[in-house]
């Protein structure tokens, strides 16, 4: 069991998530037995973003869509405890780091290569097991009004400065906060990545729960600038155009402008290989690509989409990228462990 994984099953247990058999939740749905084809999807991703794209996916192929919704910790070690025994052909995961840690642990069986043509090299996974249907990036958030005067860091790191102090607000306990040190970890290393932490600490951050809550944090004007996903923003003015928060990247290359992507597989044993596929051959049509980006504000992960209007560019976001293969994100047991050393959990 990789590290990543045993951190999910302390993770679930400790929430108290019950691991219920697949078998048990999908007998209902399996009680009355018909020629209809169907996947059986174990999706990471919540209901209210992808339900859609789902009803979409069945009206258009006539396949059914039995679907497992869950945490994707919890999905993860779900797989993990089914094994073979899994009833699921699909796991659709928030990030690339656990698709990672479900292919390190052979649950996952190589995709065709002609879904990967239609990528550019910065979605793409090296083992071919995992393929991304949504991209995302890490910004800079931070209120015009509480900035004046005041120079934007041209690195992550420089957030540590003293002339940020009690500026900068942070989620230390947030999944995408912690793939990010994950991805600050592989590039730079424990020691420094640690550095930078007790630095964040010692320059008095301001915690907060999650996203959102940073982008309304610096909208109330508690904080001046914040660490977040490039979408959250990008929702509280699709509400209200004058929300007085704005967002950019740092500079080229930085590890703060981590892009990271939803990501899914084909499970090994799959029963309907096939089908499963055929989704995710829809996942990356242009229609579900014009959602993820129109209604979700992530990036679109094909080149003949163009992200929406309110986004930057996708050439701005490949231009200021770092360059981390996203295979590697999965010691996420190792950043939790960090962030405990160094006093932020």
């Amino acid at each position: 069991m990789t590290t990543y994984f045993r951190y999910l099953l302390r993770t679930a247990l400790a929430t108290g998530v019950l691991l219920l058999s697949a078998a048990t939740l999908f007998a209902a749905g399996r009680s009355e037995q018909t020629d209809q084809r169907s996947i059986t999807l174990y999706s990471g991703r919540g209901e209210s973003l992808v339900a859609p794209l789902i009803e979409q996916f069945e009206a258009a192929s006539g396949i059914q869509v039995n679907v497992r919704y869950g945490g994707t910790a919890e999905l993860a070690v779900l797989l993990q405890e089914e094994g073979d025994r899994s009833p699921a052909d699909l796991y659709w995961g928030q990030d690339a780091g656990a698709l990672g840690a479900v292919a390190s642990a052979g649950l996952l069986q190589e995709l065709p290569d002609e879904l990967f043509a239609l990528l550019p090299s910065l979605y793409q996974s090296e083992r071919a097991e995992w393929i991304a249907t949504s991209g995302r990036a890490r910004v800079l958030a931070y209120a015009p009004d509480l900035v004046e005067g005041i120079a934007f860091p041209d690195s992550i790191f420089d957030l540590v400065d003293r002339q940020y102090r009690g500026l900068v607000g942070w989620a230390p306990t947030n999944g995408s906060f912690q793939s990010f040190v994950t991805a600050m970890r592989v590039r730079y290393g424990d020691s420094r990545t640690q550095e930078w932490v007790e630095g964040m600490i010692a320059n008095e951050a301001q915690i907060y729960r999650n996203n959102t809550a940073i982008v309304e944090a610096l909208g109330a004007g508690e904080v001046a600038m914040g660490i977040t996903n490039n979408y959250y923003l990008l929702r509280f003015l699709a509400d209200d155009p004058s929300f007085p928060v704005r967002q950019r990247f740092f500079a080229d290359g930085d590890i703060g402008n981590l892009v990271n992507v939803a990501s899914v597989g084909v499970l090994r044993n799959a029963a309907n290989r096939d089908e499963a596929i055929e989704f995710i051959r829809f996942l990356l049509d242009t229609a579900a690509q014009e959602y993820f980006t129109e209604i979700v504000y992530e990036y679109p992960v094909i080149d003949s989409v163009v992200p929406a209007g309110v986004l930057e560019s996708f050439d701005r976001v490949i231009e200021v990228a770092p360059e981390i293969d996203l295979d590697d994100l999965e010691d996420l047991e190792g950043t939790l462990n960090l962030l405990r050393r160094a006093g932020a959990l």
